[in-house]
């Protein structure tokens, strides 16, 4: 018994140029920017969320600034402590700890001590 495999050939109407890559409208990549000065992300954070190649995301940057339409100035780190109570304790309970950084991603662990390690890592 042998397994079909079926290939599609998806095509969305946008350009591309002869090495294949595609085209995107100035009016779309001015959108893109847009939306990544209000998104508090950095570069390589919303282009990975986009879909966009890190490295054309920073060439498309690169080119806005040079035009005055430069990136947002850099966030200031804020840390806040935390005391937990002993007894409700998340590792004492059975809990999960969640902190989730600026750049979109959540880290999650059962102790305090772990969630430090992995957020330096």
């Amino acid at each position: 018994m042998g397994t079909t495999v079926t290939t599609e050939l998806v095509h969305h109407g946008e350009r591309r140029d002869r090495a294949g890559r595609q085209h995107v409208p100035r009016e779309r990549r001015e959108q893109l920017l847009a939306a990544f000065r209000e998104s508090g992300l950095t570069r390589r954070a919303f282009a990975r969320r986009e879909g966009i190649r890190y490295t054309t995301f920073c060439n498309w940057t690169q080119r806005a600034a040079k035009r005055g339409l430069a990136a947002p100035a850099a966030l200031p780190v804020r840390f806040a402590e935390v005391a937990l109570p002993a007894s409700s304790s998340p590792s004492a309970s059975g809990g999960v700890l969640e902190v989730r950084l600026a750049d979109g991603t959540t880290v999650r662990g059962g102790s305090v001590e772990e969630l430090v390690a992995l957020v330096r890592a």
